[in-house]
């Protein structure tokens, strides 16, 4: 059953493999039949029955795509192909035939081709995805395949093997490389208790896993399936040259048809379809878009669709939340303030005492700060911790707490006007305050915050730079914190105290229809946000589905400084598909001339218009071999 689903997933790419065999076979056949031709061996009227037969052939699938479409009420660029094979049948121009048919066929070939190579991203990635699984179960360690593996196995993994699933390490330490899903280039540490994903590499070290996400729910699988559909969401840029398709095919056939009365001579009618036919910007546009949305996945960044990709580009104000977006949600001792006659070294021996006893987030920044100072610490007597209050012990028979102001009064720890004065201007500050209390005086407090990502100023300035006008900070914490974070990153609008939907309601007010919003956030209570934003950008990988379902843009790595760099892809690719626009129009009008001026015949316009494809694609291919920071802005991008 699995075999069975594997295979219709990917049932496309097995699909164009075969096409592109059988429309090899076809262009060989065709090239013959031209070779003949061209030689005189065989006698004329043989010549050119199978000339017309080959021909014929090789478009009977363009002719029952045009069929189909007009069936839909559709006008596509497949019909000026038909159009130009009939009108050459009509002149007995039947080589011409056969050139349209090898220029098609050529076409269908360099799509499948290229699409191919677009959709490496995903051919990448599921060479990722290991054979067999080793498990162990009691004292043995078994082979298994990845079908057979569950939740709560535990799985092994040794040096220069990759982890196949989703878990939590419970045993041994490595160190990983997560490039392959982040795009980090330096390989991380990772010891008992941290997370590992799936398809990551261990470089050193051994480990034992307990899967916590297997099968279809690892990252890998679901980094695939969000890869797969990104390609049905078309850009509006795609979605104009649809209905622009359309409108040109028409203006065409109009145009032809007139040339052809005033003229009466269908061979320049025939020469003049085969210049214009557009085969080649229908396929290079598309490519452009699928190639750069493989080059983000490569990177790091999943991009759900060519339509996200290029809206980038028109993002005028970013909305973020602070918690895990700016700042790291993980409390820091930003200073510490001391009382009295007391030394530093003793106060934080007695916190360090009580902080290791917790595993609270304020418990264990204030153990971080007393190791990161060397600070030894003996055991204490009788702790008992009060949560949402402190913690209290006895050291030496004297009773030490640590928590809230409130609680320390609450046990009888005197506090003076002076200090309270002191804990109150840095609340102002934006902290969060933690009290030291010994043997009933306020000795110290610890003044915290949360962390703020590093280079987060810098990666805003940037943004700024690349033509975002406004950036708005939205926190469902209270004010003074948030316009800390605020002011220390350089942001001016934001809004504190707010619930999900208060956020819901300040994004409405900065839409509109002139530009993009663009929303990023990390946890489940960002996801209604995520989800009404133009573009939304699920920040720190795939772990919170919610969010990551919501968001339009899922970054594998918890790092703001993709941002900027998904909008220089976005323009870069628009410059790309506008350089494609303008070498295609060059390319027609050049070829127009020369019909007009009698310089090409039906034979030399098929001819023209085959050798006239390569230029718009080999344009768009080279966003598949676009590398990291090769973002500079193109010529002839619009602005």
């Amino acid at each position: 059953m699995m075999k069975l689903k594997q295979f219709k997933k990917f049932e496309k790419d097995i699909k164009n493999l075969h096409l592109l065999h059988f429309n090899g076979s076809i262009f060989i056949i065709l090239l013959i039949a031209l070779l003949v031709h061209y030689v005189g061996i065989i006698p004329p009227p043989i010549d050119a029955k199978i000339l017309i037969l080959v021909a014929s052939i090789a478009v009977v699938p363009v002719a029952w795509r045009t069929v189909i479409a007009l069936k839909k009420k559709t006008i596509s660029i497949d019909l000026l192909v038909v159009v130009a094979l009939v009108a050459s049948l009509l002149a007995g121009e039947f080589p011409s035939a056969v050139i349209i048919a090898l220029m098609l066929t050529s076409a269908r070939m360099l799509a499948i081709t290229t699409e191919n190579k677009a959709r490496q991203a995903i051919k990448s990635l599921l060479k990722l995805k290991p054979k067999l699984i080793h498990i162990r179960i009691g004292d043995e360690i078994k082979e298994v395949s990845p079908e057979n593996v569950k939740k709560g196995d535990l799985v092994v993994v040794e040096l220069d093997e990759r982890i196949p699933v989703d878990g939590v390490i419970t045993e041994g330490d490595a160190t990983v490389d997560q490039s392959s899903l982040t795009g980090e280039s330096i390989p991380l540490q990772k010891k008992t208790g941290d997370s590992v994903l799936s398809s990551t590499f261990v470089v050193s070290g051994n480990i034992t896993i307990r899967a916590e996400r297997v099968g279809k729910e690892t990252t890998l699988e679901k980094i695939i399936d969000l890869v797969e559909k990104a390609e049905t969401n078309k850009p509006a840029i795609s979605i104009f040259s649809d209905k622009l398709a359309v409108y040109y095919t028409i203006t065409v056939v109009v145009a032809t048809v007139l040339i052809y009365l005033f003229s009466h001579n269908l061979s320049l009618v025939l020469s003049v379809i085969l210049i214009v036919s557009a085969e080649d910007i229908a396929i290079a546009i598309p490519l452009a878009f699928v190639a750069a949305i493989g080059h983000a996945a490569k990177r790091g960044a999943i991009i759900k669709g060519g339509n996200y990709l290029e809206g980038l580009k028109k993002v005028k104000i970013l909305i973020v939340d602070k918690t895990g977006t700016l700042t790291k949600g993980k409390l820091k001792v930003d200073d510490i303030f001391i009382f009295g006659d007391w030394e530093k070294e003793k106060v934080l021996s007695l916190a360090a005492s009580i902080a290791c006893e917790s595993n609270h987030p304020t418990a264990k920044a204030i153990l971080q700060y007393t190791q990161e100072h060397n600070c030894k610490f003996k055991q204490p007597d009788r702790l008992k911790e009060i949560s949402g209050q402190g913690i209290e012990a006895f050291i030496n028979d004297k009773k030490i707490i640590i928590g809230r102001l409130s609680y320390l009064q609450e046990e009888q720890v005197s506090v003076t006007p002076h200090q309270l004065r002191d804990l109150e201007r840095e609340k102002d500050r934006g902290l969060n305050i933690t009290a030291v209390g010994y043997d009933g005086e306020l000795i110290a407090f610890f003044a915290l915050a949360d962390e703020i990502k590093p280079g987060t100023k810098e990666v805003l300035t940037e943004l700024k730079h690349l033509g975002v006008e406004k950036i708005v900070m939205l926190s469902g914490d209270n004010e003074k914190i948030a316009g800390r974070v605020a002011s220390i990153v350089g942001i001016t609008d934001y809004h504190a105290n707010l619930l999900p939907e208060d956020k819901i309601t300040y994004l409405k007010k900065y839409m509109s229809a002139k530009y993009k919003v663009m929303a990023a956030g990390d946890g489940v209570n960002d996801a209604a946000l995520l989800s009404a934003a133009d573009i939304g950008v699920a920040m720190g990988g795939i772990g919170a589905d919610a969010t990551v379902e919501s968001a339009d843009i899922v970054l594998m790595q918890d790092d703001l400084a993709k941002l900027p760099e998904l909008i220089k892809l976005s323009k870069f690719t628009l410059g790309v598909v506008y350089q494609d626009l303008v070498i295609w129009a060059i390319i027609n009008s050049a070829g127009l001339i020369l019909v007009f001026a009698g310089l090409l015949l039906p034979t030399g316009a098929a001819v023209y218009n085959f050798l006239g494809d390569f230029p718009p694609l080999i344009n768009s291919i080279k966003l598949l071999r676009l590398r990291k920071g090769e973002y500079k802005q193109p010529l002839l991008t619009k602005r």
